[in-house]
């Protein structure tokens, strides 16, 4: 865990990490963290959106970084089955409790004001489609309200709102951590669509693209909608790590043992200009 645990050295800038949605891709947040923390980069405020929102938050809460690989690492298909609670799809086609359930296994049942670092996440209004800032509550409901992929699973009901996926509306909070007092942000893009700012790799440039199944049909209406917010959150923040998980489908949570190798590749190629902003 790194050593601030939410509080700044007096004159050093106060560093915010915005971590953003990407479904299974997100889990390269566990590797950019492990690269920051074995930097001894600080982090002093967290900000999250859907799969950026749980990674987030289990940090934010003082679980270790091998805690939180653990724990991804063993969402094979088998597993994420057994967390799937279908129901009758008037909302959604999964309740979403057994998910919340397995992350309160991971994170305990804790609230907001019990974290060891400062931290938000992002839902969406599904009535009125205005971005919902969560910083209160059992944070196990907002994660989940965070990562409530329309259609796949039910809305999450939280302050008398209908809530669902952050990142229709804001895929990596930037502008979040601002407002929470961040002077350096580093924001985390997991988004292909988002490539087009990126320098292209090797490996994206092989890709071929495959017809995707209704799952990711969704994951990728999100990323459409989000397109614009995505793109002014790069442009808002100090530095984007771009991990290179663009071949690798949404919904391969088994793949996340390489999701965690590139984050944590792309975090140490960003290293330098971090550390360059820190002593600026």
């Amino acid at each position: 865990m790194l050593a601030n645990s939410g509080t700044n050295e007096p004159g050093r800038k106060k560093v915010g990490l915005a971590l953003g949605s990407g479904a299974a891709r997100g889990l390269a947040h566990v590797g950019v963290l492990a690269a920051l923390e074995k930097r001894g980069i600080p982090v002093d405020l967290i900000a999250g959106t859907s799969i950026g929102a749980i990674i987030g938050a289990a940090y934010a809460a003082g679980k270790d970084v091998s805690e939180i690989k653990k724990a991804v690492s063993g969402l094979n298909r088998r597993q994420m089955l057994s967390l799937a609670d279908f129901t009758i799809p008037t909302k959604g086609f999964i309740k979403g409790k057994r998910m919340t359930d397995w992350f309160k296994s991971v994170i305990g049942d804790v609230n907001f004001k019990d974290l060891k670092i400062p931290f938000a996440c992002v839902a969406t209004d599904i009535e009125t489609g205005e971005e919902v800032v969560i910083r209160q509550g059992s944070v196990a409901a907002a994660a989940r309200a965070s990562a409530s992929l329309p259609v796949i699973f039910t809305p999450t009901r939280l302050g008398g709102r209908y809530l669902v996926d952050g990142g229709l509306v804001n895929p990596i909070p930037v502008r979040l951590l601002r407002e929470m007092g961040a002077e350096l942000v580093i924001a985390v893009n997991v988004v292909p669509y988002l490539s087009n700012l990126q320098k292209p790799t090797e490996t994206t440039a092989k890709v071929r693209p495959k017809e995707p199944n209704i799952f990711g049909v969704l994951i990728r209406m999100v990323y459409i909608v989000g397109y614009q917010a995505a793109l002014a959150g790069i442009r808002e923040a100090d530095v984007t790590i771009a991990p290179n998980v663009a071949h690798i489908r949404p919904d391969n949570f088994n793949r996340a043992r390489e999701c965690i190798l590139q984050g944590e590749r792309a975090a140490r190629r960003a290293i330098p200009e971090i550390e360059r902003l820190l002593k600026a």
